[in-house]
């Protein structure tokens, strides 16, 4: 399920870096790219939007983030990266290292599409 126009699926955190940091190095990153070559997905949507429900104006903050997805192709979780997902994390529990689960949905979506993941993690 390739989708031969898009390179890159952001990271949540990557989200959260730019919309705060305006001249920040991933802003400047971005600015390089061209937008139709960046996807973002469900699962970054979700936890983007969960933490304008707990801030201090939920509603701004959702407008700002809106505002920002609008821009990028939405990828969606599917069969295909259920499958995916299934056997990330039965390899990772076998070999002992814990992972958080949305992280490895993201994962999962970015290999279902063959797209570079984005992140600001550093590990």
């Amino acid at each position: 399920m390739s989708n031969n126009f898009l390179m890159y699926l952001l990271d949540t955190n990557v989200c959260i870096v730019y919309l705060k940091n305006k001249n920040s190095n991933v802003n400047n990153y971005f600015q390089r790219l061209e937008s139709d070559k960046i996807a973002v997905c469900s699962v970054v949507k979700a936890e983007l939007f969960y933490g304008s429900r707990r801030s201090n104006n939920p509603q701004k903050s959702l407008n700002i983030q809106l505002l920002f997805l609008r821009q990028f192709v939405s990828l969606p979780f599917d069969d295909f990266c259920a499958e995916i997902y299934s056997r990330i994390r039965a390899n990772l529990e076998k070999a002992g290292t814990p992972i958080s689960s949305n992280d490895i949905l993201l994962a999962s979506i970015a290999l279902a599409n063959d797209l570079i993941l984005v992140t600001h993690n550093i590990r």
